[in-house]
């Protein structure tokens, strides 16, 4: 049967948001409701007739509320097949009442835990009934309507106007979906802690759960669907950022507005501004400045041509200043912590320009997961959050202040670079990078090539890499990359080392002049 009439329903929820609006609504229909304790005072207040769950099963709430609506009264009123004689046989035999219309929702486990709770109160906040009702309900959705979301009350009361007190089949499948997908996002959610609470990196089981919050137009190309989802995990970033004006996002913007924030973040605002400019999640300039402005013009400088179309993160809250150097070519999104009214009102201007407030920095210190998907399966790893504790001079020149500045610059950007990748920095600014080669000489050519390019743009008789400083992700396994990195002017290198080959890329550089250091930490990005 396509149409159910609700003659009796179930109201027990944790989050009480528009419930007495709509347990009206349901008595507007002659709906007999039925509640929980918490549940049934509120709406007793607001002076709607309620049925409390305790008068139907003959106990009453017991053990601090774990248990109440765990009863046959109670779930075979929901489970029983409305065209299964037998099922309204054992209905009749045991004075069941059928449940029409359950509204549940569960204890705020992920609200607790997110709040820092102990294990004790977090443990009490995982729902037992809640989700046993919820799936029941569910399972019946021939027959019973369920509203796991206070956002879904608005439709059932849609449905039951339109059709006199009724809900379709078709609405019941659609919150039967929902309900089911709630269940498992709680679910996962308490495996997760429970895992992390025990240290368990690799549990035998790992669920990911997601709220969807926007279906996008399409993926990496238009053939391709797609959405972005949120995890809820508390860090400022894309998931977090307020759209302020712009067309709609697309998925390469997303990615690649995740890539650039990150990488911006690594920088304090307290201590300088930061301006990251990114192209197909690789950077294609990145400079600190006293200000926003003087960081995004030399960021730009590094690589104008690529720049073009990009994404422009900042560190700082964006200024007018730093808006009217931003506008003056063709960007496609700002990703910032947020944004002047006047920056806003420069930005306004150009309405397809995609401007989004974030709240705060991402912490790229905090620990968390990352996922990849492969055929059959996913990859999932720790965040990479390290942190070069210390430098190893292995030269026989040791790099000046400025060099060291310029070093520990560059090799923070090439973490945030497809591998092979190479960095060449002076004075806090890009001006060469080589991102995603198959070799890390190749690699370190194309970053020369391209600074050379920019070098002439600006009309500049010398290529910007020479006086630079050079950043590997990964050692070198042979002299070759370091020669090309010392023809190309640089005159110090930072790399993790740890190749069979060190001593010979080490007495390259000694022959070159060039200071080197160690860090002992890889970054590869892929």
């Amino acid at each position: 049967m396509t149409k159910r009439k609700i003659a009796r329903a179930l109201l027990s929820v944790s989050d009480k948001t528009g419930l007495a609006d709509f347990a009206k609504a349901l008595r507007k229909h002659g709906v007999e409701i039925v509640s929980t304790g918490g549940t049934a005072k509120l709406l007793r207040e607001a002076g709607i007739e309620v049925i409390e769950v305790a008068e139907i099963t003959g106990l009453p709430e017991m053990m601090d509320g774990r248990v109440k609506t765990l009863h046959p009264k109670i779930h075979g009123g929901l489970l029983a097949v409305r065209e299964n004689e037998a099922h309204l046989k054992a209905l009749a035999e045991h004075a069941i009442a059928p449940i029409d219309l359950l509204a549940a929702n569960l204890y705020p486990f992920e609200q607790t835990v997110a709040g820092g709770a102990d294990f004790d109160t977090s443990i009490e906040t995982i729902d037992i009934g809640g989700p046993a009702l919820i799936r029941a309900g569910a399972k019946n959705h021939a027959s019973v309507t369920v509203v796991v979301d206070p956002a879904d009350y608005a439709r059932v009361v849609a449905e039951m106007e339109a059709n006199g007190g009724a809900t379709t089949l078709p609405l019941r499948k659609s919150l039967a979906a929902r309900a089911f997908a709630r269940t498992a996002a709680y679910d996962a959610a308490i495996s997760a802690w429970f895992a992390e609470r025990l240290g368990e990196r690799t549990p035998t089981t790992r669920v990911i759960a997601g709220n969807l919050a926007e279906a996008l137009r399409y993926g990496e190309n238009p053939h391709q669907w797609a959405a972005f989802y949120r995890t809820g995990e508390p860090r400022f970033g894309v998931a977090t950022a307020r759209q302020v004006q712009g067309k709609e996002l697309s998925y390469n913007n997303l990615n690649d507005t995740d890539a650039a924030y990150e990488l911006v973040a690594e920088f304090d605002a307290k201590g300088c501004a930061a301006v990251a400019i990114i192209k197909h999640a690789n950077p294609c300039g990145v400079a600190l400045g006293a200000t926003l402005a003087e960081a995004y013009r030399k960021a730009l400088a590094c690589d104008p041509t690529s720049a073009f179309g990009g994404i422009v993160a900042l560190n700082r809250t964006l200024d007018a200043h730093a808006a009217r150097e931003i506008v003056k070519i063709f960007t496609e999104v700002i990703v910032a912590p947020d944004a002047s009214q006047e920056a806003k009102a420069i930005l306004a201007e150009k309405k397809n320009l995609r401007l989004l407030l974030a709240g705060g920095l991402p912490d790229p210190k905090a620990q968390g997961l990352a996922f990849r998907s492969l055929s059959g399966g996913f990859l999932v790893q720790a965040r990479d959050n390290g942190v070069v504790s210390e430098l190893k001079v292995v030269t026989k020149r040791k790099p000046s202040d400025k060099e060291l500045a310029d070093l520990t610059f560059a090799f923070t950007i090439a973490k945030h670079v497809t591998s092979n990748a190479i960095v060449y920095a002076r004075d806090g600014a890009t001006v060469g990078i080589g991102a995603g080669q198959m070799s890390r000489v190749d690699a370190a050519r194309m970053a020369a090539w391209k600074a050379e390019d920019a070098a002439r743009a600006q009309g500049l008789g010398q290529s910007l890499t020479q006086g630079s400083v050079a950043a590997s992700d990964a050692f070198f396994p042979f002299a070759d990359g370091l020669e090309v990195i010392a023809q190309g002017g640089a005159t110090a290198v930072i790399q993790p080392g740890g190749s069979l080959r060190d001593d010979e890329v080490i007495a390259a550089a000694d022959k070159a002049g060039l200071a080197m250091v160690f860090t002992g930490l890889r970054h590869f990005r892929h």
